[in-house]
């Protein structure tokens, strides 16, 4: 599995409706209707996330391995 940046992620959450909560510092937050969870989402420069916390956001935000 390829890693991604946080800026990437952030753009592809949004492409799938999720809407941008609030930022709490360098830490995006993002909510969407229907759903329970709040996706928090690390920003620092264009750095690759770590692969548990990107197979986790994917998992909650139904994203497949093919759309990053």
């Amino acid at each position: 599995m390829k890693t991604i940046s946080g800026k990437r992620l952030c753009k592809i959450l949004e492409s799938k409706g999720w809407l941008l909560k609030r930022v709490n510092g360098s830490h995006y937050i993002y909510s969407k209707s229907g759903h329970d969870e709040l996706l928090v989402i690390p920003v620092h420069k264009n750095e690759d996330l770590k692969l548990g916390l990107l197979k986790s956001v994917m998992r909650i935000a139904d994203i497949q391995e093919n759309e990053l």
